[in-house]
């Protein structure tokens, strides 16, 4: 009889239901997430502190639309679940012209500047780490930034979205003037 128990405690169970991992769900919608950002937040309180994390992730499908979204949570998965939800709410249409940008802009926010320039076809996407994933997963191919000023991950996204929304095709300018592209 002593012998069984200590069989069956040596074996390990199968096909327990509460030990399987879920399987992980494929989001099938054409868009491209990258995740940018990860960091540990604490907030201190009367017992000691609360450890929480934060997470930056931003979505495109490669064809002009691009989010972002920041997500906080008591697990890792959870806080990139949750900014992937606000960044699919935060979708943006962004102008793009034979695959780069119609024109030079910078993007501003805080005191992050981000210069960017158009390119030509091969030059790449030529960007630091957080612009380049914005640039990428909106379908940005030949593209030269540089950035100015602050370096913080959370506001070089919004500058780059900021100077990418500022951007407007040839036709655009020549519709709000009344006029032919070919006039401009």
């Amino acid at each position: 009889m002593a012998e069984e128990v200590k069989k069956n405690k040596t074996e390990k169970p199968q096909n327990n239901p509460r030990r399987e991992r879920p399987a992980k769900r494929e989001e099938n919608d054409g868009m491209d997430k990258r995740l940018v950002h990860v960091r540990r937040v604490t907030k201190v309180v009367k017992g000691g502190r609360t450890m929480r994390f934060s997470a930056l992730v931003v979505i495109g499908d490669g064809k002009g639309n691009v989010g972002m979204g920041i997500g906080k949570a008591n697990e890792v998965p959870n806080a990139i679940d949750k900014a992937t939800v606000v960044a699919k709410k935060n979708m943006k249409k962004i102008s793009i012209v034979d695959g780069t940008i119609p024109h030079e802009t910078i993007g501003k926010f805080s005191t992050t500047n981000i210069l960017m320039l158009p390119a030509e076809e091969g030059h790449g996407v030529i960007a630091g780490g957080a612009a380049r994933a914005v640039l990428e997963v909106a379908g940005v191919k030949n593209i030269v930034t540089k950035i100015h000023g602050s370096t913080n991950r959370i506001n070089v996204v919004r500058a780059t979205l900021n100077g990418l929304l500022s951007l407007k095709t040839r036709e655009e300018i020549a519709a709000r003037r009344g006029k032919k592209p070919e006039e401009i």
